[in-house]
C-alpha cells in the first residue's frame, strides 16, 4: 500500500515545483518555509508551509519549528487529500493515459519520448505506452533525484496527522488537479519539460529548499523556456487565487497547518502575498 502511495504522490510531485513561470514584483521574502498567519480578528494563528513534496531520504528534514506549528494546529491542508480512499482511486485512473502514447503523440514525438526516455530511466516509450504524459514526467522527475528512497512530505504530515487523530483535508480534488495540469500543456511542451528534467536543477533545487530559500526555488522554478503566460496562469496563479479564496473560512475558528508546495508561496500571486492583500498579516517563523 505505501509503495503504491509513493508512485501515485510522484505523479504529480514534480509539476507542484518545477514547472512554474513567474516573475515577482513582491519583496525579497526571508528564507524560512514555515509562516505564521494572524491578525484580521483571527482567534488562533494558523500557518503555511512550503514543502518540496519528495526528497531523498538523507536530505529529509523537518524543523523544531515546523514541528512545534504542525503539533499547535487543529487540521491539516494539503493540496490534495491523499488519505481519502476515494482520491487515491481516483488518482490510479488518472495515472493511466486516456488513451495509448502510441495513438496521442506523432511518430516523431513517439521517437523524442523514447530517446528521453532510454536516456534518463533505461525504458523504452513502449513500456510506458498506457501511462499518460504526466506520470511519464513523473518517473523521470524520481530518476533525477538519483536516489531510490525518495520520502514524501505529505506522507508524513499525513501519518502524523492521522496519529494525532487530527483531520486533513484537501484544498483541491485529483480530479480538477489532473485537469489543470493536462490542459496547461500542449504535447510538444510536455516533451520539452521531459527533456529538460535533469540531475543538475534537482540538486539546485534541493539545495535551495535545505537553505529554506524561497526565492531560490522560485528562480530555480522559472524557465520561459517552456511555460508561457498561459501555462503559468493555469497552473499557478489560478490555484492560487482559489486556495486563498477559501482560507479565511478554514482559519477562522481554529489554529490551521496548510502545506503545498514551497513555489506556490513566492511570487505577485504567491499565497503570502495574496492573504497579505486581503488583510493578514503573514510572517516568516525564524526559529
Amino acid at each position: 500500500m505505501k509503495t503504491r502511495f509513493q508512485f501515485i504522490v510522484t505523479v504529480l510531485a514534480f509539476l507542484f515545483v518545477c514547472t512554474i513561470s513567474a516573475q515577482t514584483k513582491t519583496p525579497k521574502l526571508e528564507n524560512s518555509l514555515l509562516w505564521e498567519v494572524s491578525g484580521k480578528g483571527l482567534q488562533k494563528s494558523s500557518y503555511l508551509y512550503g514543502t518540496i513534496h519528495m526528497i531523498c531520504s538523507k536530505d529529509y528534514f523537518l524543523s523544531e519549528k515546523a514541528k512545534s506549528a504542525f503539533e499547535k494546529s487543529d487540521k491539516l491542508f494539503l493540496e490534495i487529500n491523499l488519505t481519502d480512499p476515494n482520491e487515491m482511486s481516483q488518482m490510479q485512473q488518472l495515472a493511466m493515459g486516456k488513451e495509448p502514447l502510441s495513438k496521442k503523440l506523432t511518430p516523431e514525438q513517439l521517437a523524442k519520448l523514447d530517446s528521453i526516455l532510454k536516456k534518463s530511466t533505461g525504458m523504452s516509450v513502449q513500456q510506458v505506452d498506457s501511462f499518460s504524459l504526466l506520470t511519464v514526467l513523473s518517473l523521470i522527475s524520481i530518476k533525477s533525484f538519483g536516489c531510490t528512497d525518495l520520502k514524501f512530505y505529505e506522507m508524513e504530515f499525513s501519518d502524523t496527522a492521522k496519529k494525532r487523530n487530527v483531520p486533513i483535508a484537501g484544498l483541491e480534488s485529483v480530479k480538477s488537479q489532473f485537469e489543470i495540469l493536462e490542459n496547461a500543456y500542449s504535447n510538444d511542451e510536455m516533451l520539452t519539460l521531459l527533456e529538460e528534467s535533469t540531475a543538475e536543477e534537482t540538486v539546485e533545487l534541493v539545495d535551495a529548499y535545505k537553505n529554506e530559500n524561497i526565492e531560490a526555488m522560485y528562480a530555480v522554478s522559472t524557465d520561459k523556456r517552456f511555460t508561457s503566460e498561459k501555462t503559468k496562469k493555469q497552473i499557478l496563479d489560478n490555484r492560487n487565487l482559489n486556495w486563498v479564496k477559501q482560507i479565511p473560512e478554514l482559519i477562522k475558528q481554529n489554529s490551521v497547518f496548510i502545506a503545498v508546495g514551497a513555489a506556490h508561496l513566492g511570487g505577485e500571486y504567491g499565497v503570502i502575498n495574496l492573504l497579505r492583500k486581503e488583510g493578514y498579516t503573514v510572517k516568516p517563523v525564524m526559529n
